[in-house]
């Protein structure tokens, strides 16, 4: 039996893509980026595959935006996707694809499958976080090049925008991707006591080491559990974004759902105020401490 074949088509003026915050008067040096808590799908998507959109939530980073929002109104510029990650992942390349995905994928393609397209976790996702198939066939390649185009390019075009602002008033700029790890994970790594915070710096290549151990003191200081580069050392912004002799630097903070939400029904639990309160704390500090970077 020939393989169901799934053609949908999105209209994207319907969407906003991002949400911004506090970047027209930028203070500090700093850029907060979640790429993986927007939570809006399309609903021409929802009606195409065969998971709930509950099912689907399970591959975002849960109300990230929100946790880091009082220290983005504080000065700090911060861009958050507002497209869940089951429908495009923005920090992925989007040459991570897997052509195995689509009925019409162009055999003379020079694009290959890297290892999270193996996975099923390349920039256009093909399993949810409990690794079930999310479409019941093949896609439309010509439908995933619109999406990439129409989401994924218009939020890494204002994120380079934004850099770019940032960099020409301060002589430099930090990237702090923010993202949120599954609680299971950071309990598995550690054997006395679970990971809270994970700050991913590519094993020292994408930020000064006295910079990362700087924020690594703040949050430690609050109490929480702190390591570096694991289970985490950064992914496609960190790398991507990296630009040491351009003064451009990046970091990736990973952030345990567990001590802010109830991640089985994606929803905020008791510690959520609190949790964001410290966070912020440290993330505002961390930004007065930039404004001293290079002077």
């Amino acid at each position: 039996m020939a393989e169901n074949k799934i053609n949908f088509k999105v209209n994207y003026k319907k969407l906003e893509i991002y949400k911004e915050y506090n970047t027209k008067n930028i203070l500090y040096p700093l850029l907060l980026t979640s790429p993986h808590s927007g939570q809006i799908f399309p609903h021409e998507f929802l009606e195409s595959v065969k998971m709930t959109e509950s099912e689907l939530r399970s591959n975002e980073d849960s109300f990230v935006d929100e946790l880091f929002m009082p220290a983005s109104d504080s000065g700090i510029p911060m861009l958050a996707m507002n497209i869940s990650r089951a429908f495009i992942d923005a920090n992925r390349d989007k040459i991570e694809i897997d052509p195995q995905m689509y009925y019409n994928f162009p055999p003379t393609s020079d694009i290959q499958a890297g290892i999270r397209c193996r996975v099923g976790l390349g920039v256009v996702h093909r399993i949810n976080a409990e690794r079930k198939n999310i479409y019941d066939g093949l896609l439309n390649y010509d439908e995933v090049k619109e999406r990439i185009s129409s989401v994924y390019d218009v939020y890494h075009k204002r994120l380079n925008q934004l850099i770019a602002a940032i960099s020409q008033k301060f002589g430099f700029c930090f990237v702090l991707d923010c993202h949120s790890m599954p609680s299971k994970i950071c309990s598995v790594m550690q054997e006395d006591e679970p990971i809270k915070f994970c700050i991913g710096t590519l094993f020292d290549q994408s930020c000064p080491p006295e910079v990362s151990a700087f924020l690594e003191k703040l949050l430690s200081q609050r109490g929480y559990k702190v390591v570096m580069n694991c289970p985490y050392s950064g992914a496609y912004t960190t790398f991507n974004y990296c630009q040491p002799r351009k003064n451009i630097f990046t970091l990736q903070l990973e952030i345990n759902r567990g001590i802010y939400m109830e991640e089985s029904v994606h929803k905020k639990n008791n510690n959520f105020h609190a949790v964001s309160s410290d966070l912020c704390a440290s993330v505002s500090a961390f930004a007065k401490f930039l404004l001293d970077f290079k002077k």
